[in-house]
């Protein structure tokens, strides 16, 4: 009887866990910023306060990513430099490929959502984002 109800629980859990889909590619859209970087070895570097957030834009599987600085008049500084990609899906998860005039790296989608998400690169250095919230003071 235990294990009619440890494979039902297992079947319910798996059965709720939705993967990212195709669809959720669009939450990526808009500021983020880093919160941890999480090693290999475990080892794990929290952000608390950042100077530069990442802004991404995204169109299909089609995007770029850029470096701004928040001001404290809620406008952002930045350069014209920008990391363009491009989304492809591997198995069952998306991959993040950029290619710049000086390099090229892909990293995994792990998890999103509405306010964070989550990619690790070829290296196994994961970084966790959440969806910036700008300080304005008038």
């Amino acid at each position: 009887m235990n294990k009619f109800i440890l494979i039902g629980f297992i079947g319910v859990f798996f059965g709720c866990s939705s993967g990212i889909s195709k669809e959720d590619l669009s939450k990526l859209s808009g500021y983020w910023e880093i919160t941890k970087v999480t090693l290999p070895d475990g080892n794990v570097k929290e952000y608390t306060v950042n100077t530069s957030v990442d802004y991404i834009s995204i169109e299909g599987e089609e995007g770029f990513r850029k470096k701004m600085q928040p001001k404290l008049d809620g406008t952002y500084e930045t350069s014209d430099d920008a990391e363009a990609f491009i989304i492809t899906k591997k198995e069952q998860s998306f991959s993040i490929d950029y290619k710049t005039e000086l390099s090229e790296w892909s990293e995994q989608l792990i998890e999103l959502d509405d306010t964070t998400f989550s990619v690790e690169n070829e290296e196994g250095i994961r970084y966790d984002y959440k969806r910036f919230e700008p300080i304005s003071i008038q």
